[in-house]
């Protein structure tokens, strides 16, 4: 054990919280330093209970509490302290024990200095992370110990904001989901809620009066809510989710006229004739359809949804029935035929073999059909996909004697629906010249990218006053796709209209709940929700 003399200037500098006691010795112990301090003698102190002054003492102990690491060693403050008696006759205390302001808390076992430390540390790792970080700072903890320390702190209770951002967020992805509540002003939260539902929103808006607008996305639940509990506040519908339903309703038009994206001269592919069929045996023929597994589940789906909802099931309950989510079941009752949901699925996916085309193209057009020769010749140049993957690619071509692979391939409608919805110098020029050719082929997706145009100007401008003449043109052109998207707005027309007119989204609300899935993986999305909250609000 080693000890120093004692320097108070020095003392002080680096334990300020010592100044209201007597340090008597510092010493250190395998790594550890111990300062050894008693209280002052003279002093009178008041009863917890009655508050009556008394200087008797009844004994003296010593208290053992950790302090914040100094150099990377531990701290331990070894303090004697009184215990008083209580003189009171009517006080229902005998003694009580001394707490020193700013270095004691009763039954704590740590400083006010650590247990900041140790509540920060808690809230920003949680517990096992929250561990090991302490073992670094040399205040070695366990993880219950931390979660207590975060459990134990007084819930908050921020102010009402003037401006509310509101979105739901997920403690498990497409079964369980719960709201987070944003000051658009400060971008701070303001509260968690347990569920999505429009009763625990409503509610919630009922105890804020103070609420002048809700910022929310297109979720008819948040709509009911918001006019149910804060009936005079503004609705905004949030811009990025107006522009997200635009674009949905964009593929479901392309894919309605997906024959338009092919060149009118490309023959379809045949299937053989029974006869060629024994001339091409053991060879694998294109299917009529989309088959697989997705294709199957997505037609059983398809045909189920349509059924309860015929039978008057809301999207929710069709959900719960189905066990799917509610955006799913919305996705199929908008679809008038399964194959639209199919078609093209996984088409427009980079695969290793897209950078040998061209050169497999030119070996086969000069003549080279060996597929086990084309795969050694493309390994040589870096190919490392597989053989099978080279021979699928060619399948389709040999069905049919004389067909060739180098016939381009039509885009597909999630290629198309990005380059009509995406900002045209933000293009490419082999994508404008695909673009331009596919709308010359077909009149109603070039009304389509008309529409579209005229609604990001809107966007851009917030120029509400064009909505009636935009909602009208689109009304007048046989776009079912857009149809639905219009009725849509009509019935919200209140909320669109001010996002179109007022500076206020929800982008902040979007910013934290992608901090909530920080969280939750922190957690390994274990976490209950009261802490969440604790760690969402305080941290």
């Amino acid at each position: 054990m080693a000890s120093w003399p004692l320097c108070e200037d020095l003392l002080h500098l680096l334990f300020p919280h010592l100044k209201k006691v007597l340090v008597e010795q510092v010493s250190r112990v395998d790594e550890t330093v111990y300062i050894s301090a008693r209280t002052h003698t003279d002093t009178a102190l008041a009863c917890p209970d009655c508050q009556s002054l008394s200087r008797r003492v009844h004994s003296r102990y010593r208290r053992r509490v950790a302090d914040t690491a100094v150099g990377g060693q531990p701290v331990v403050i070894e303090l004697s302290v009184r215990r008083l008696f209580c003189d009171t006759p009517d006080c229902p205390r005998r003694t009580f024990a001394e707490q020193v302001e700013g270095l004691t808390i009763r039954y704590a076992r740590y400083t006010p200095c650590l247990l900041g430390v140790l509540r920060a540390v808690g809230l920003a790792l949680a517990g096992r992370a929250g561990a090991r970080f302490t073992a670094v700072v040399a205040a070695t903890v366990s993880r219950v110990t931390l979660l207590s320390l975060v459990m134990a702190l007084p819930d908050p209770v921020p102010p009402t904001p003037r401006v509310l951002g509101v979105d739901d967020f997920a403690f498990r992805r497409g079964q369980l989901y719960g709201t987070v509540l944003i000051d658009c002003l400060t971008h701070k939260p303001v509260d968690l809620l347990p569920d999505r539902e429009g009763g625990t929103f409503a509610a919630w808006l009922t105890t804020h009066p103070a609420v002048e607008v809700i910022c929310r996305d297109r979720a008819e639940a948040y709509g009911e809510a918001a006019t149910t509990g804060a009936p005079t506040a503004i609705q905004v519908a949030d811009r990025w989710h107006l522009w997200h339903n635009l674009a949905e309703a964009v593929e479901r038009c392309v894919r309605q006229h997906q024959r338009c994206l092919r060149e009118p001269d490309e023959p379809a592919p045949d299937l053989p004739t029974p006869a060629e069929q024994v001339r091409l045996a053991g060879q694998i023929v294109a299917p009529a359809g989309p088959e697989g597994r997705y294709a199957d589940r997505t037609r059983d789906q398809h045909a189920a949804v349509h059924t309860l909802r015929e039978q008057g099931y809301s999207l929710r309950a069709t959900a719960r029935h189905l066990g799917i989510t509610v955006r799913r079941v919305r996705q199929l009752a908008r679809a008038t035929t399964w194959q639209e949901l199919v078609a093209e699925r996984w088409q427009g996916r980079y695969r290793l073999l897209d950078p040998y085309k061209e050169y497999l193209h030119q070996r086969w057009q000069g003549g080279c059909t060996n597929l086990v020769r084309l795969h050694s010749e493309i390994t040589e140049m870096g190919y490392q996909g597989s053989y099978n993957s080279l021979c699928a690619y060619f399948r389709r071509f040999r069905q049919v004697k004389g067909r060739s692979p180098a016939q381009p391939v039509p885009p597909s409608a999630r290629e198309v629906t990005t380059w009509i919805t995406r900002h045209p110098d933000r293009l490419k020029e082999i994508e404008k010249q695909q673009l331009k050719t596919v709308l010359a082929r077909c009149p109603e997706l070039q009304a389509v990218s008309g529409h579209v145009r005229t609604f990001a100007g809107m966007l851009a401008d917030l120029a509400a006053d064009r909505l009636q003449g935009w909602l009208a043109a689109v009304l007048a052109d046989d776009l079912p796709g857009l149809h639905s998207f219009v009725h849509g707005i009509e019935r919200d027309l209140a909320a669109v209209t001010a996002g179109l007119s007022l500076p206020w989204s929800s982008a902040a609300v979007e910013g934290q709940v992608n901090r909530i899935k920080m969280l939750k993986r922190q957690m390994f999305g274990r976490a209950g929700f009261l802490l969440l909250r604790k760690r969402v609000l305080l941290a």
